[in-house]
């Protein structure tokens, strides 16, 4: 009977993205109609390639439960402990929970129960888009939203949302092989605020592992501050043009994200991006996984706990579980790909793979229209 009802999510959840990609290209290709002879007139349309949502979510994730690489005071937990223990779930209304254990009172030093996931499937280049309602925070917390590939630092890694404590500012950063550098000013809007070098070099080998960090000037784009106004969506785009990071709140996120057909060229400037002019894309990001986690402690948020103004010691923090209310709350995560895409390669000409893509939503939205919305 499991099988059967997993075949059966499986099977709704193709069509659904059968559907939404036919939305998507159908859209896409007016909106690319309507700007011939304008700026935009070469811009790509981006396809929808995959869709993590609704009850389905975790069935295309895959739980790290190894030693936390960045030495935090955690433990993380495989599937089954974490849907036993209600560490992580779906609701009945598909909004997807991860957390950490705040129910076990441990000793000084122990690790608490949390999270890690990663995708099953490896992206090279993409739009990612990611709605959520709020990520966890508080003194000790340690959450990311990014993406790395296990050859690391060789092939990089793109943090797309991360931050320590009680901050309500999100930080993005890139962490290298020696080689990539962040070009300032390059046309964005967040400021450089690394810790300790105040370097623009990404090289994961040198100062620390501070990489190249951006931090997001909006006071609602991490922590208490971002769950207060209902969240928001977390873009980024990685292509041979760079790499791009942008924060819409909730009451702002653009009509083109919300119907499934984004187009990056109307959002005006990112928070944060990485130029090739300083850094080749190509050379350093290749076949990244999606990753989200809860840390706590560890290589930053241990080492900034004294001057967080958090109370105690961070262990001490950690040990007690009314400290800890570190909860994701995601609607969905999408991805998206165009024809400049390859699996495995970043390219400026047309793939097999993003062109197969490109052609199915074609199909489906020709299936609409000749058979009445059949689909």
């Amino acid at each position: 009977m499991k099988r059967k009802a997993k075949k059966e999510k499986r099977s709704q959840r193709q069509k659904r993205q059968t559907n939404l990609a036919t939305t998507a290209t159908a859209s896409g290709s007016a909106a690319g109609a309507t700007a011939t002879g304008s700026a935009n007139s070469s811009a790509p349309v981006w396809v929808l390639d995959d869709l993590y949502d609704g009850q389905g979510f975790f069935d295309y994730f895959t739980f790290y439960n190894y030693k936390d690489p960045t030495n935090g005071l955690v433990q993380y937990v495989t599937a089954d402990d974490a849907f036993g223990s209600k560490l992580a779930y779906v609701t009945k209304d598909n909004k997807i929970i991860m957390k950490a254990d705040n129910e076990t009172v441990l000793e000084n030093g122990q690790p608490r129960k949390s999270v890690r996931i990663e995708t099953n499937k490896a992206y090279t280049g993409g739009l990612f888009i990611l709605d959520m309602e709020r990520g966890p925070y508080g003194c000790g917390v340690w959450p990311a939203f990014w993406t790395t590939n296990a050859n690391w630092p060789q092939n990089g890694e793109i943090d797309i949302y991360e931050g320590v404590h009680l901050s309500t500012n999100n930080q993005m950063t890139w962490h290298t092989s020696p080689g990539c550098n962040l070009k300032v000013p390059a046309g964005f809007t967040g400021y450089v605020n690394v810790r300790r070098s105040k370097s623009t070099d990404c090289n994961a080998l040198i100062n620390n592992n501070e990489g190249c960090a951006v931090t997001d000037q909006s006071y609602s784009s991490s922590g208490a501050t971002l769950k207060n106004i209902g969240g928001g969506v977390f873009a980024m785009k990685w292509d041979t043009t760079g790499i791009s990071v942008w924060f819409f709140p909730r009451a702002v996120i653009p009509d083109d994200i919300l119907n499934f057909t984004p187009d990056p060229t109307q959002w005006g400037q990112p928070q944060a991006h990485l130029s090739p002019d300083g850094c080749d894309i190509v050379q350093h990001f290749q076949e990244h996984k999606i990753i989200f986690n809860i840390t706590f402690c560890g290589d930053w948020a241990g080492m900034t706990y004294l001057t967080s103004g958090c109370p105690g010691t961070c262990n001490d923090q950690i040990a007690n579980p009314a400290n800890i209310n570190a909860i994701w709350v995601i609607n969905s995560l999408r991805t998206y790909t165009n024809s400049d895409l390859q699996a495995g390669v970043l390219n400026a000409g047309t793939s097999w793979r993003s062109g197969k893509n490109l052609l199915w939503g074609v199909v489906a939205s020709l299936l609409v229209t000749f058979f009445g919305g059949w689909l």
